[in-house]
């Protein structure tokens, strides 16, 4: 899944974003809201935006957004902690607000919050066949059997199960798994997706050249 941060404050951005690529989502972190918006044309799962943004702020940000018909997650953050500022967040249409200082457990949990509520499940662990995977706790197993499992092949795993019977393009996986920013190396989802079926059996994840990778939809 991938996550607009949209921060100013250099330290918190960059600490934001870490944070999220830690617990195996991918991140894109922008610094102000005009830049914000022209990068919103592509899709995204969730938006983490500061309400004290250079020229267009956060307000104006989800205004714009909510007006055009974008029902994208937001996760608003500031440090204005009136009940005012609040109240006019979410009359914006934020799906949630958090008040700096925080935690950063406390955001990552919320997220998983809004998360689960946009793909209209309340479950936190995601089956598919013999596997499933807690993406709280970033736990797979197999028959039951926790697996060592690397941030960048359980990224690819979640993308999967979340989509299961469908294919997933290999654009579509590096968008979702890597930075933008990133050149990302012809074969390294083949080397991700081979080292996955070592783990998790040679047939649960199907791929059709040209096509994609597959695994069976959740049960």
């Amino acid at each position: 899944m991938r996550i607009m941060v949209v921060e100013d404050d250099d330290i918190l951005g960059s600490a934001l974003k870490k944070a999220l690529e830690k617990h195996a989502y991918g991140a894109d972190w922008f610094r102000d809201g005009d830049v914000a918006l022209v990068a919103l044309k592509d899709e995204y799962d969730a938006l983490v935006l500061d309400v004290n943004l250079p020229k267009a702020s956060g307000f104006d940000v989800l205004r714009v957004l909510r007006r055009s018909g974008n029902n994208i997650p937001v996760l608003m953050l500031t440090a204005l902690d009136s009940v005012r500022d609040r109240v006019a967040g979410l009359d914006e249409g934020a799906d949630d607000y958090l008040t700096k200082p925080f935690d950063l457990d406390e955001l990552l949990a919320r997220i998983r919050a809004l998360l689960r509520r946009r793909q209209g499940r309340n479950e936190t662990v995601i089956r598919c066949s013999n596997v499933e995977i807690d993406p709280a706790a970033m736990v797979a197993r197999r028959d039951g059997v926790q697996l060592h499992m690397p941030a960048k092949e359980f990224r690819l795993l979640r993308l999967l199960m979340e989509r299961g019977g469908r294919y997933v393009t290999k654009s579509d996986i590096e968008y979702a798994l890597y930075d933008t920013e990133v050149s990302v190396e012809s074969n390294t989802i083949e080397v991700t997706v081979y080292n996955l079926r070592k783990k998790l059996g040679t047939d649960f994840i199907k791929s059709i050249r040209g096509v994609g990778y597959m695994v069976e939809r959740r049960r």
